[in-house]
């Protein structure tokens, strides 16, 4: 029973599963590992993981850790046949083997075989002495259908500590995601070392409280909150993300959501007089929304981001660089004369202009070092940088106008995968915004529009769910908002999703794994006592509502 069950429990669902015998091949003190050496950090990695778990020791096979010896129990074999993310696992009596296009395809094909032990694989101490770890005769073939498949994790508006990060980051590698998208700065706090504007963590690190929950004039908490990664912290969470091929594309969030620099370097401000002193008197933001306060558009800004995004760019080799572009009001503009010289001197047609303007300065000199811009729709409304990469948000307005001008997308619509949304219509779901949005509606997601051309849809890298943290101050929190809901998701851009029922049947089992490594997802009856927060208002929207609203945002970017 345990075996037709474990392997009806997979997810992502692989792309072609079988069971061509009714055997089996039992992990043992005499069980070794072998690999070929491009594959030896995937052998590496299945190593440590399940040596707490099982006591085993489940050493290399030889010295050399090669796959040609005879002696071993599990084998990983390079085959250049094969695409770089794709694998085979063929489980018999005799051993297992895992076929890999590339170090990422090996790293799958290890994860799927913790997948296929018991649930105590996924424990960090042995709990059972007496686990047979038992793997059940299988063969499976299977290859992700989106290379992007992604998570926005803002760690701007709560903090979310390195470990914590750390620990999100193996949650995304056993879903087989592939992209951590981390939204490091915002109004309400600054959360990256910058070396040469160290007043970035000094002060912009740092609010004297938060807004409490989404009502616009909701009081304030009265407690402060912040923190900051170290580089040495960026380069950590790097590496520890490469060797799980997981891809860290940073997002410094321009001109708008931008309080917390101005906080820190007031002549970045509105205000600045021609020698450049004055700028406003701002605290780091405090309040949750839509923020007036944007960054001037000066010579000396632009220069002083480029800097910034040097440093960036020398902490993270992603080939996406995040700039932002969102919700930048122009109010502030339209006020300042110094503003509108500029406008005259750069012979642009208006202060909107200059959203754009900016951004294509930051992103020549992001191209210039040989990556690529990346920033949410917003830069659809000027004329992005060719090189530019669109996050579509609001929507799939975004997607479709992007893919007709020629530029690839990542999709990430707000009523559909923004799991920081509501998960029901009942009145128990803690500090409810947006839109319902379910396991049922996430799995539904399509990063690719029905219409799309083949050309268009090639344009389509993947997708992303995205969790801001405006009302998620804890990992306990980002947990509740994330799962399972991360689950579905990862199987639709893995390209394997199809029939909801069925899902939900492998989910329901799945969920003992998550019970395993500690995750406190929500569950599928609504929330629990302590997950709830009747403390704190909500302000819900309708599906009718939000679609109205964000036709009115992104009516200037349609074609």
């Amino acid at each position: 029973m345990w075996l037709a069950t474990v392997m009806t429990a997979l997810l992502p669902q692989p792309r072609s599963i079988s069971q061509p015998d009714a055997g089996s091949y039992t992990l043992t003190d005499s069980t070794r590992i072998a690999a070929d050496p491009a594959l030896r950090d995937a052998a590496r990695w299945l190593q440590q993981v399940l040596r707490p778990a099982t006591g085993l020791d489940l050493d290399s096979a030889d010295a050399n850790g090669s796959a040609d010896s005879s002696d071993h129990g599990v084998v990983f074999r390079h085959d250049t046949a094969l695409g770089a993310e794709a694998y085979r696992l063929r489980v018999s009596d005799s051993g297992v083997a895992i076929d890999a296009g590339g170090p990422a395809g090996a790293f799958y094909g290890a994860q799927v075989l913790r997948q296929l032990l018991p649930v105590a694989a996924y424990r960090t101490a042995v709990i059972a002495p007496d686990t047979e770890w038992l793997l059940p005769a299988v063969s499976i073939e299977d290859a992700p259908t989106f290379g992007w498949r992604g998570v926005m994790l803002d760690v701007a508006r709560h903090f979310m500590p390195k470990a914590d990060v750390l620990r999100f980051i193996d949650l995304m590698a056993l879903h087989r995601l592939n992209v951590l998208h981390l939204h490091l700065t915002e109004d309400q706090g600054w959360r990256i070392e910058i070396r040469r504007y160290p007043k970035l963590t000094e002060v912009g690190a740092w609010r004297r409280e938060s807004q409490r929950g989404p009502v616009r004039d909701a009081p304030g908490d009265g407690r402060p909150h912040g923190g900051f990664y170290t580089q040495d912290d960026i380069r950590e969470i790097v590496a520890y993300a490469d060797a799980r091929h997981i891809s860290v594309v940073p997002e410094i969030d321009l001109p708008g959501h931008s309080q917390a620099a101005i906080a820190a370097y007031p002549e970045l401000g509105i205000g600045v007089d021609a020698s450049g002193r004055g700028g406003p008197d701002l605290e780091v933001f405090t309040r949750w929304g839509i923020n007036p306060n944007v960054l001037n558009t000066e010579d000396s800004t632009v220069e002083f981001f480029r800097n910034v995004l040097d440093e960036v760019m020398d902490l993270f080799p992603s080939s996406h660089i995040g700039i932002g572009g969102d919700e930048c009001p122009t109010e502030q503009w339209e006020a300042d004369a110094r503003t509108h010289e500029l406008v005259r001197e750069r012979g642009l047609p208006d202060v909107h202009a200059l959203h754009g303007w900016f951004l294509n300065a930051l992103s020549t000199h992001i191209v210039a070092r040989g990556r690529r811009p990346f920033g949410w729709d917003e830069l659809l409304e000027g004329d992005p940088h060719p090189d530019s990469v669109i996050a579509s948000w609001r929507g799939m307005t975004g997607a479709r106008t992007a893919i007709r001008r020629g530029f690839p997308v990542v999709s990430c619509p707000d009523e559909q995968v923004y799991l920081d949304y509501r998960q029901s219509e009942m009145p128990e779901e803690p500090i409810q915004v947006g839109v319902p949005l379910s396991v049922a509606d996430v799995y539904a997601f399509s990063p690719v529009p029905p219409e799309a051309t083949p050309e268009q849809a090639a344009l389509i890298l993947g997708g992303q769910a995205n969790i801001w943290t405006e009302h998620l101050s804890s990992t306990r929190a980002v947990d509740y908002a994330a799962f399972p809901r991360l689950c579905a998701l990862a199987e639709t851009l893995w390209g394997t999703g199809g029939d909801l029922t069925e899902f939900e049947g492998r989910l329901r089992e799945h969920l003992a794994r998550l019970d395993a490594l500690g995750v406190e997802y929500r569950p599928e009856s609504g929330p629990l006592p302590w997950q709830q927060r009747p403390d704190v208002p909500g302000r819900p929207s309708t599906r009718a509502e939000r679609a109205a609203h964000v036709a009115s945002l992104v009516a200037n970017i349609m074609e």
